[in-house]
């Protein structure tokens, strides 16, 4: 017994005709009546009478057809589902970020991808200072907000955001609530650093070298943001971060002032080469469409 035969049996049902049911399953009417015999053969049993009108099922036929009925809209469901994982409409996406990612489009571009896809659950996925790209690496996430500089080895990436940078001091600081400063005028501040990032990442955030050519005065390090934030504001240490952090992290004993003459930190969206799944190229199209919104060219 095929599951093509069970299509055909409940097509007769419906039209009580075996020429125009052979004419909605595009076969000959000679092969259906065929795959028709075969199956009562096989079945052991009569499904329908024959008469000059057509064919009406038999009893034993119309418990038949009935149960032929739920095996073909079982699998119907079966190709539904495997069809909606192709499409990226089922499943999982892990999206990996670091501190604030990308800001508010990190936040916006979840919603709006779940929103698109209902069957889909996005899971987001933390990771402390530089760990993005080697967390899609490792396979453990499936797409990343990507702070730069770092390592894309092995990655696609497409740049999708970028925003200023602003310094973390203590309430009371000679500084706090200025508009803005220069990376100089911070001096001799000890600088809170990381030890778990690379080297290179841990330079251009402290913006070492200085303008001037000279070097940052080093401070505590830390693991993550919380630490960091926590050893700033007891007044131990400043530090430099993205603009978006002075707002995911607002805090009344924090003040974040703009670094006037430093470049920007610029974030992609990034997944590893080759594993440009159904879910992950809908991601990425939810983030295009938000970024390009969020900045309209110029015209």
């Amino acid at each position: 017994m095929e599951l093509r035969q069970l299509h055909y049996l409940t097509v007769i049902a419906e039209e009580e005709n075996l020429g125009r049911a052979a004419r909605r399953l595009f076969v000959s009417q000679p092969a259906l009546s065929y795959a028709l015999k075969s199956l009562e053969s096989e079945l052991g049993v009569r499904l329908f009478d024959r008469h000059a009108g057509g064919v009406s099922a038999t009893a034993a036929g119309r418990d038949v057809i009935a149960e032929a009925l739920l095996t073909v809209r079982q699998s119907e469901r079966v190709s539904a589902a495997a069809e909606r994982h192709t499409r990226g409409e089922a499943g999982v996406l892990r999206v990996g970020f670091e501190a604030s990612g990308a800001g508010e489009l990190t936040t916006l571009a979840r919603a709006e991808f779940a929103r698109r896809h209902p069957g889909v659950r996005v899971a987001p996925k933390r990771y402390d200072w530089g760990q993005e790209a080697d967390a899609l690496r490792e396979g453990l996430a499936d797409v990343a907000f990507v702070w730069l500089p770092n390592d894309l080895s092995g990655l696609r990436s497409e740049l999708v955001h970028s925003e200023p940078r602003v310094v973390g001091l203590p309430c009371g600081h000679p500084l706090a609530g200025r508009s803005g400063i220069s990376v100089l005028e911070v001096g001799d501040e000890p600088l809170m650093w990381t030890q778990r990032a690379p080297r290179g990442w841990v330079d251009w955030w402290a913006v070492n070298p200085r303008p001037d050519g000279s070097s940052p005065n080093w401070g505590p390090t830390n693991d993550n943001v919380e630490e960091m934030l926590e050893q700033v504001a007891e007044g131990s240490s400043v530090c430099f971060a993205p603009l978006s952090m002075a707002r995911y992290y607002a805090r009344p004993d924090l003040s974040w002032v703009p670094l006037t003459d430093v470049e920007p930190l610029r974030v992609v969206l990034a997944w590893v080469e080759g594993k440009d799944t159904a879910l992950v190229r809908g991601f990425a199209e939810v983030v295009r469409e938000l970024a390009t919104a969020a900045d309209p060219p110029a015209g």
